[in-house]
C-alpha cells in the first residue's frame, strides 16, 4: 500500500531542495531517468547523475559518477532509478556517504519500508512510489497547461 504525502509536504521538499543525486541515471534520453534529471536541472536543480555504466561521461553539465561515495559536494537529495529490491543497498549507501542529507526519494514503484525506515530514524525525509518531476508539473501549475485536474485551484492561466 502506497504512502500518502500532503501536497505542502511534498512542496516543501521541493522548494527546500537544490541539488539532487539521481541513482540509476540512464544517457538514453528515452528513458524515464534521463528526462526527470533532464528536467530536474531545467528546473534549476543542480543534478549529479550516478550509474557506474556511464562513470565518466557528461549529463546535465555534471560528470556521471559511479557512486554515491564519489560525488564531489554533499547534496540534499538522493532520487532512487532502481528497483525495489536494490532500493535498500542505495539508501543504507546514501546514509553512509551523505551524512547531511536531507531527503531520499523513491521513483513509482519503489518502495522499501525498512529502509525507509532506517532512514527516517536518521533524520532523513522520504518519500516512496512518487517521481519528482511529476510532483513538480503537479504542485507548481504546469500539468495543468496540458489539461490535466491537479486538483489545486490558482489564478495562474
Amino acid at each position: 500500500m502506497s504512502e500518502t504525502y500532503s501536497d505542502q509536504h511534498l512542496r516543501d521538499i521541493l522548494r527546500a531542495t537544490t541539488s539532487v543525486a539521481v541513482v540509476g541515471v540512464s544517457a538514453n534520453s528515452v528513458r524515464p531517468s534521463y528526462f526527470v534529471a533532464r528536467y530536474l536541472s531545467i528546473k534549476g536543480f543542480k543534478v549529479y547523475p550516478v550509474n557506474p555504466v556511464y562513470e565518466g561521461q557528461k549529463l546535465f553539465g555534471a560528470p556521471v559518477v559511479a557512486s554515491l561515495a564519489d560525488l564531489p559536494v554533499p547534496v540534499d537529495m538522493v532520487d532512487v532509478f532502481r528497483r525495489s529490491d536494490a532500493a535498500g543497498e542505495v539508501v543504507d549507501e546514501a546514509l553512509e556517504a551523505l551524512p547531511d542529507l536531507k531527503t531520499i526519494w523513491m521513483q513509482i514503484g519503489v518502495t522499501h519500508p525498512e529502509a525507509a525506515a532506517k532512514a527516517r530514524a536518521r533524520g532523513v525525509t522520504v518519500v516512496q512510489d512518487r517521481c519528482p518531476k511529476i510532483e513538480y508539473q503537479r504542485l507548481f501549475g504546469e500539468l495543468r497547461m496540458g489539461g490535466f485536474n491537479t486538483g489545486i485551484i490558482s489564478s495562474k492561466l
